[in-house]
């Protein structure tokens, strides 16, 4: 067998029928908590059962899983700031986390500045080809798909098409691109993004791969943990797996590329007018757009990787005036020095400011010239170290030229 690709699905009777995809992610974390390799799961529920509303939560009984299963299209938690805040980085207990790919990424960023404990979490990564904002999803689908939002039961996103499921049975399919171009569909961040399955998480799972299997869920090992966690799965007998053919593994491949295709064209289409303005009018762009902040400090707040307890950019530190409103330039700017090199593309900024500033935008387009400078692509690889807070083994030869050790008085 094929010793990283995997199709499973779960070998319980009430996850095959709730789960995602055959509930394989489930009866695995199911697994892990049972045979106690984690005290707790980290993953996404519908709040008080609003599928538009999904929270991060924090389980450590198994039969609690059922309730999270399947996929919460219309919310985008911030899982990394959950697990910094409010479970103290995963120091004190052992973690499994599911999360989108940005997700997973921002995790990562954070465990090379120390903010999250790297042995202790399993991070499980879900493949993703984009998720809605809540409000413009229920408007989407009462407007463009004629439907009550709270009979939809679950959504997809597949093959260039947005499909939606009923209470009654029925379905409905509209194409992404045309609901895009109507101003629905997708999160700006996510119509760009280039990473769809997350292979630099333990566990890669998703339907990619596994459609000519009933009820099943592909799974990709990406680490010697994902392949312990799916052992145990296997071993206590809370999963079924099989080997992939050639033609799954290409089916998956394809999902991949068309996806990621998808986003290249959103990319080229969002950047293109940006990239023909000359420097000026680049900086007149910026400068209008910064000037209807309000200085909420909500972009600030919400990013996964603004995380330092004593920020530059408070009143009494001077660098931005008390009071001003909108502040100069120095707010965004300051924040984008700070972090754009390790943007993993989330679009939390983006979705908490009142003003619909096009942070992502922003972000994204500088962390992607950094990338060429710097052949750092965030959130990849955990031993990568970030740029700009390290030193590389060539930079110090460099640096030691220009220093003349004799020089100096003792």
């Amino acid at each position: 067998m094929n010793n990283n690709m995997y199709i499973a699905q779960s070998s319980k009777e009430d996850l095959l029928q709730k789960g995602e995809h055959g509930g394989a992610v489930t009866a695995i974390l199911q697994s892990a908590l049972k045979t106690n390799r984690v005290d707790g799961v980290v993953v996404v529920k519908a709040k008080d059962g609003d599928r538009f509303d999904g929270i991060p939560v924090l389980i450590t009984h198994p039969e609690e899983l059922t309730q999270t299963a399947g996929a919460l299209h219309s919310s985008s938690p911030n899982i990394p700031h959950f697990i910094t805040e409010y479970l103290d980085g995963g120091r004190t207990m052992k973690l499994a986390v599911v999360g989108k790919p940005c997700d997973i990424r921002a995790i990562i960023e954070l465990q090379k500045r120390e903010q999250i404990h790297k042995e202790n979490l399993i991070l499980i990564g879900l493949n993703c080809s984009g998720t809605f904002p809540s409000a413009q999803a229920k408007e989407m689908f009462s407007i463009k798909f004629g439907v009550d939002p709270t009979q939809v039961i679950k959504e997809d996103i597949e093959n260039g098409k947005v499909t939606i499921f009923l209470e009654d049975g029925s379905s409905k399919s509209q194409s992404l691109s045309e609901l895009e171009e109507d101003g629905y569909g997708r999160r700006e961040n996510c119509r760009r993004c280039e990473v769809k399955i997350p292979r630099m998480a333990d566990l890669a799972c998703g339907k990619w791969g596994a459609e000519e299997h009933k009820d099943s869920t592909f799974i990709e090992v990406c680490s010697e943990k994902g392949k312990a966690l799916l052992n145990k799965a296997l071993e206590v007998g809370f999963i079924n797996v099989k080997e992939p053919s050639q033609s799954d593994i290409q089916n998956r491949k394809l999902s991949e590329e068309a996806e990621i295709e998808r986003s290249r064209a959103w990319e080229a289409e969002d950047y293109q007018p940006i990239l023909e303005m000359d420097q000026l009018q680049r900086l007149a762009y910026w400068i209008h757009e910064f000037n209807k902040c309000i200085k909420c400090f909500g972009c600030r707040d919400a990013c996964p990787l603004c995380f330092c307890d004593d920020c530059v950019l408070e009143p009494e530190k001077g660098l931005i005036q008390r009071g001003s409103v909108p502040p100069n330039a120095l707010f965004p700017l300051t924040r984008l020095a700070h972090v754009a090199h390790s943007c993993v593309n989330c679009g939390q900024c983006q979705d908490v400011c009142p003003m619909e500033l096009p942070l992502t935008r922003l972000f994204t387009f500088v962390n992607k010239r950094s990338r060429e400078i710097f052949n750092y692509v965030p959130g990849m690889d955990v031993n990568q170290t970030p740029p700009l807070i390290g030193v590389t083994e060539e930079e110090l030869e460099i640096d030691a030229t220009y220093l003349d050790i004799s020089s100096i008085q003792v």
